[in-house]
């Protein structure tokens, strides 16, 4: 049997300019010692101990930096919420982090603690990723290969399983930007288990502030559930294989109108337009495209949850899952060819 996540052609008619790419990797950084999992609580996160590397970026009210702890050497991706609610909203915002020491899973970026800095600031540290998340990939690559979206799959759909399972979390906020990748070939996901006074909007239907990765049900007010995960990590998926931002629009249609490219529109379209489909082509493999159209029914209620596509996903899959990091090579045994 072919190998599910294998292209059925190498040719890919519909997205001719769209090389099929795995993420480049990265050179790592000196071998740099790891935190044993059940020993995060122990590093030491005051500021004075943690020295400045390089600065990552900032967005969706947060800045990034990449630390190194003087005291053992572990680099450290540290996260500053710019957002100042109240002191007791901060209080309550720093206990609803320390939970995230409980949360232990391959699948997930390391939780190594929180903290408040010296102007009052809500500090997240967390591991460090050397290759970045995968919009940044996917914007240096274009799309991803396919054999690679199947490992990115089983991550993130693992991640949330064990989220939800175990500790009853909703991340909220699936996206590639809170997709992690190292030069080891491991990919995690990020930014769960935030208070939702630093969440982005994908999780709260702010007028002027749609997502485009926001569930249809969040924008008509509904209350967050692990389906709407689903929905965002199948949008997410069909980014990183096309190359295209979700509900993209080029030039040529944003000129008829600008209004099209407004925040209103987009709530229009997820909401009332067709489900985002996978292009046509001998590229994206059958269980690709079944995977992101489960992902992307529009009614909630019939969308399956994270655990019911991890548990389908890797059921049938014989021998185990493996990955070849140095090439970012993905085999999958048997495998079928559908959901």
């Amino acid at each position: 049997m072919a190998e599910p996540f294998a292209p059925r052609s190498m040719k890919r008619r519909n997205i001719s300019t769209r090389p099929v790419l795995s993420p480049k990797v990265i050179p790592q950084d000196e071998e740099i010692p790891e935190p044993e999992i059940g020993r995060e609580y122990q590093l030491d996160l005051i500021s004075a101990d943690l020295q400045l590397i390089q600065e990552l970026g900032s967005g969706d009210g947060a800045a990034v930096s990449k630390v190194k702890n003087l005291a053992t050497g572990v680099l450290i991706a540290r996260k500053v919420f710019r957002s100042q609610p109240n002191e007791e909203l901060r209080e309550r915002a720093l206990r609803e982090l320390e939970r995230l020491h409980d949360c232990h899973s391959d699948w997930l970026v390391r939780f190594y603690g929180a903290c408040f800095d010296e102007s009052s600031n809500v500090v997240m540290c967390m591991e460090y990723m050397d290759v970045g998340s995968l919009d940044k990939v996917s914007k240096l690559c274009g799309s991803i290969r396919v054999d690679v979206i199947g490992k990115i799959a089983e991550a993130i759909l693992g991640g949330l399983t064990y989220l939800y399972v175990n500790h009853r979390i909703l991340h909220q906020d699936v996206k590639p930007s809170n997709i992690f990748v190292n030069s080891k070939g491991h990919f995690k996901l990020s930014d769960f288990g935030i208070p939702r006074e630093f969440i982005s909007p994908v999780s709260d239907a702010v007028p002027g502030e749609t997502s485009p990765y926001m569930a249809p049900e969040r924008i008509l007010g509904e209350s967050a559930t692990v389906k709407s995960d689903v929905w965002s990590f199948g949008i997410s998926l069909l980014e990183l294989a096309t190359g295209i931002p979700p509900f993209h629009l080029d030039a040529e249609q944003r000129d008829v109108d600008d209004a099209l490219a407004g925040p209103l529109d987009l709530a229009r379209r997820i909401v009332h337009g067709p489900a985002p489909r996978l292009p046509k082509s001998d590229a994206f493999p059958l269980i690709l495209e079944d995977l992101v159209e489960k992902c992307l029914c529009k009614v909630s209620e019939e969308r399956p949850t994270p655990q019911e596509l991890f548990v389908r996903l890797l059921s049938r899959a014989s021998p185990a899952l493996f990955i070849d990091s140095a090439n970012m090579k993905l085999g999958w045994g048997s495998f079928p060819s559908s959901f």
